[in-house]
């Protein structure tokens, strides 16, 4: 794997992140405000309005959309990615033609900006149920390793999908309905225990399943999850990873071409 400079990553990340909200009225105050009215609708609808519990009904309506939203967090982060991946070489043609340009490091820059968006969505998270008298659990302060694997398989598919839309402009178009199917089909909206038991071997094998788990388990519950299904998680992300970027640099030599 090329070296990847750590310098042009993180101005790249900043530039990112600024650009995201350069010319709205409010700025980067959106990034608080996107979460945080998101959370309040979840809060209301599944307390006030569907009064549901989570499970079998040992949790309060409120903290449901508590629970619901620190499901959702992860998966955000996930579905911003892919959904941007297709058009992450495609957008920047300019750089394509740029010999020495690392081009692999457009997947990290987008990472580290959803990463910047989902860290902002747990602090909302955190002072609602701190206000909510959920208490605070220490175990949130290993959040930045426990969603490692999350992020390493993540950024391996986003590797994978960039250079395949350079070459099949249709993958775009497939995403936001691939990224529907998966958050019904991912324990975002119930647990995984709510499953009927022929399907729950299913969704055992949703590689998504397990950091969404572990982030609500956290947060919510503070509660770690196994230490083997972890480095099991670990070991999965990195090989992820590694095909991806591997495919991308393999199929990159193309792009100008394309382009």
């Amino acid at each position: 794997m090329n070296k990847i400079p750590l310098s042009l990553i993180s101005q790249l990340t900043v530039r990112e992140v600024a650009s995201r909200y350069r010319g709205s009225m409010l700025g980067l105050i959106w990034s608080l405000a996107t979460p945080l009215f998101m959370l309040a609708v979840f809060t209301f609808f599944f307390a006030v309005v569907f009064q549901s519990r989570w499970g079998q009904g040992q949790t309060s309506p409120t903290e449901f959309g508590l629970i619901v939203f620190a499901g959702l967090t992860p998966f955000n982060l996930f579905a911003e990615m892919v959904s941007r991946a297709p058009n992450l070489v495609t957008a920047q043609p300019n750089l394509v033609k740029k010999v020495v340009f690392p081009l692999a490091v457009l997947p990290i820059v987008a990472m580290g900006s959803a990463l910047f968006q989902a860290a902002i969505a747990i602090v909302v998270l955190l002072v609602f149920q701190i206000t909510l008298g959920s208490g605070f659990h220490t175990v949130v302060l290993l959040l930045p390793l426990l969603v490692l694997p999350l992020c390493l398989f993540t950024l391996g598919v986003t590797w994978f999908l960039a250079a395949l839309g350079v070459y099949v402009r249709d993958v775009s178009q497939l995403m936001p309905s691939i990224v529907t199917a998966l958050m019904f089909l991912s324990p975002i909206f119930y647990p995984s225990s709510n499953l009927p038991e022929w399907i729950r071997p299913f969704a055992a094998n949703n590689p998504l399943a397990f950091s969404i788990e572990t982030v609500r388990e956290a947060v919510i519950f503070g509660r770690l999850p196994n230490l083997v299904m972890w480095l099991l998680g670990i070991v999965g992300g990195l090989i992820v990873a590694a095909l991806g970027y591997a495919f991308f640099q393999k199929t990159r030599k193309g792009f100008a071409d394309v382009l």
